[in-house]
């Protein structure tokens, strides 16, 4: 058996929704200092709606495909979905990663909740404080946006 699903392969390979979004209303920015993957998340919202997602992430294959998997997972729902979507979903979606890769797919899901309470904190609106665990970040990462 392969190491990596042919959806981690293609969407690695062909990944969706990279870049940025200059006038993003949320950006979400996590870092694993161990395996050295950083994820940079930008939202466009209109309403309750993500109308526009994008990426950059700094790390292995499994990494650039958990960003990309979210991204496609999340764009066009309501923030209300996207807050649901778990690491588990973004691997299962990806048919799978191998174990020591799953911490890829934790950081797409944090990227994400650290965009949405970006976007929250913003713009004044009231949440759920328990929703948003800060991250486990060891050091902080930067990317610099073109």
């Amino acid at each position: 058996m392969a190491l990596y699903s042919e959806k981690v392969m293609d969407h690695f390979n062909n990944p969706r929704n990279v870049g940025v979004i200059e006038d993003a209303d949320g950006v979400g920015e996590v870092g694993n200092a161990k395996c050295g993957d950083i994820m940079k998340i930008y939202l466009k919202i209109d309403g309750d709606i993500i109308s526009d997602v994008k990426f950059k992430t700094f790390g292995c294959g499994s990494a650039i495909a958990s960003s990309s998997m979210a991204t496609e997972l999340i764009k066009g729902k309501p923030l209300s979905q996207a807050l649901e979507l778990t690491n588990k979903a973004v691997a299962e979606a990806l048919d799978g990663l191998p174990a020591h890769k799953m911490h890829c797919s934790v950081l797409a899901e944090e990227a994400i909740r650290s965009a949405i309470k970006d976007y929250y904190d913003k713009n004044g609106i009231e949440y759920d404080k328990t929703r948003f665990p800060d991250p486990h970040e060891e050091e902080e990462h930067h990317f610099e946006d073109d």
